[in-house]
């Protein structure tokens, strides 16, 4: 089955945000620090970002169905345009602070911000049920080779300005004035949406669309809270500074390693989407990513850096399965004219998580040891799978129930 042009529509403005982030996470702190900004300031701006991301998240869950979807997203393209703009152009600190808030500039390398959210809940209109979790494992393999493309794209400035010898400053100007460009180039890609992509029925209020869904909703925030809170300690600049310090692995052989896994992440989502036609979404889920966090808890154990990097690499072919399969399997279990709401607060949550995390496991591996992030990340994801599957073992997916799941 072809894939719906709305559908395509969207993947190629993810594309373009992904690369965005991806470049941004690499180069946005060495330009703040060219901006004489202090380590600190660089910090406040970076955390603003993610801040305004979160904010942003949370008013698409509970206005953007009655604003318009095609509306928001280029709303949102437009605020992202300013905050780029400002990293190209300002050497202000106060100024760089506010409008990385209100341009959701995001440094943490993944596009995770309020259009992905957004995007989440309109992409189960753009195809049948029986597609649906191929067309997020589609759109998540977009993402990965958006954010694959930026962070090569980081590299530009330097050889740009070695070979037309301009300032690297100027350069790096240059990179973040493209990304303003190609992020409002999106805004076409929405306009060009059908209307079909809108909400299916007049939104609620908010607080009552909340109090409808309040049940599931309620577990699904406690779930991915706790997901994502494992995940924050899992982070990868931690586990790159884990291989660097345990295993004295050099930098270059990181790099490498981190690619491979970035490569086997791509190739697990469409995994993900073949395998859960089989078992289902909701054990696709569970039988993939809970041996992916034993498989990384026994990478402390490994006596020499190959042995803990192919148990590393293991892990990574396993543990992005459950992304396609969770995004479908969560928008298939809630009406359509809650997934807006539904996709938005659960993305809040997994922002607060990720920011958390890294803060406690930084001070755990001063602290206790550098492997404690990987035990403790790994046995709080642990803790998700069984509970996830305790809570929701008997809820499936309305494909799933018509056709069962095994019938291949």
């Amino acid at each position: 089955m072809p894939l719906n042009r709305d559908a395509l529509l969207l993947y190629a403005a993810a594309f373009l945000r992904s690369a965005c982030a991806g470049l941004t996470g690499v180069a946005a702190a060495i330009v703040l620090k060219e901006r004489s900004l202090s380590v600190s300031q660089a910090g406040y701006v970076i955390g603003a970002g993610l801040a305004g991301a979160a904010i942003a998240t949370a008013a698409v869950s509970a206005w953007a169905d009655a604003l318009g979807r095609r509306r928001t997203l280029a709303l949102l393209a437009v605020m992202t345009t300013a905050g780029y703009v400002t990293l190209a152009t300002s050497h202000h600190f106060i100024l760089l602070l506010c409008l990385s808030c209100l341009g959701m500039v995001n440094a943490m390398g993944r596009d995770r911000g309020a259009a992905a959210a957004l995007e989440q809940a309109i992409l189960p209109q753009t195809t049948v049920p029986a597609r649906r979790t191929w067309t997020f494992a589609w759109y998540n393999v977009v993402l990965d080779a958006g954010q694959t493309a930026g962070s090569a794209a980081a590299a530009l400035p330097i050889l740009l300005a070695g070979a037309w010898g301009v300032r690297v400053a100027a350069a790096h100007a240059w990179a973040f004035a493209a990304c303003g460009m190609a992020v409002f180039a999106t805004t076409a890609a929405y306009a060009a949406l059908s209307p079909r992509i809108e909400a299916a029925a007049v939104p609620e209020p908010p607080q009552v669309a909340m109090l409808a869904t309040a049940t599931v909703l309620r577990r699904l925030v406690l779930l991915f809270g706790l997901d994502s809170l494992g995940s924050g300690f899992l982070n990868s600049a931690l586990l790159a500074y884990w291989f660097f310090e345990r295993y004295a692995m050099s930098e270059a052989h990181v790099a490498l390693l981190f690619a491979a896994a970035r490569l086997l992440n791509a190739l697990s989502h469409l995994l993900a989407a073949w395998l859960s036609r089989r078992i289902g979404l909701l054990n696709t889920m569970v039988a993939t990513h809970l041996p992916s966090s034993l498989l990384l808890m026994s990478a402390p154990l490994a006596p020499t850096a190959a042995g803990a990097s192919a148990l590393f690499l293991a892990r990574e072919a396993l543990v992005e399965m459950d992304v396609p399969t969770r995004q479908s399997y969560m928008m298939a279990i809630v009406p359509p004219d809650r997934r807006t709401l539904v996709s938005g607060v659960t993305n809040v949550t997994r922002l607060i998580g990720w920011a958390t995390g890294p803060l406690i496991a930084g001070l755990m591996m001063q602290g206790v040891a550098s492997a404690s992030p990987l035990i403790v990340g790994g046995s709080l994801k642990i803790l998700y799978d069984v509970l996830l599957y305790r809570a929701f073992h008997a809820v499936k997916a309305p494909e799933e129930q018509v056709r069962g799941t095994d019938d291949g």
